[in-house]
């Protein structure tokens, strides 16, 4: 029973880093480059800084989104084989 338990909060917890990580990356490198160029060009302007990784997780959500679904689906679908197999159907 623990095991079990365990083993679906490890692929539930693997699925969330993996369908998060790619739009938080690009959020993390587009927020990098925009810090670089405010410190080179001492423009403190604080929507210059959001204003970017917004439409730049916005656009990876829009590339990325079917294949996070994909994912989320097939983790869904693992879900369902592991309750039935643990109520012994």
């Amino acid at each position: 029973m623990e095991q079990f338990l365990l083993d679906v909060a490890r692929d539930a917890l693997m699925t969330i880093i993996k369908i998060g990580a790619p739009v938080l990356l690009i959020g993390l490198i587009v927020g990098l480059a925009v810090s670089i160029f405010q410190a080179t060009t001492q423009i403190q302007e604080q929507s210059l800084h959001f204003v970017p990784k917004i439409i730049a997780m916005l656009l990876a959500l829009l590339l990325l989104g079917s294949w996070m679904l994909t994912v989320l689906k097939e983790f869904t679908l693992r879900m369902y084989d592991n309750m039935l197999k643990f109520i012994g159907m």
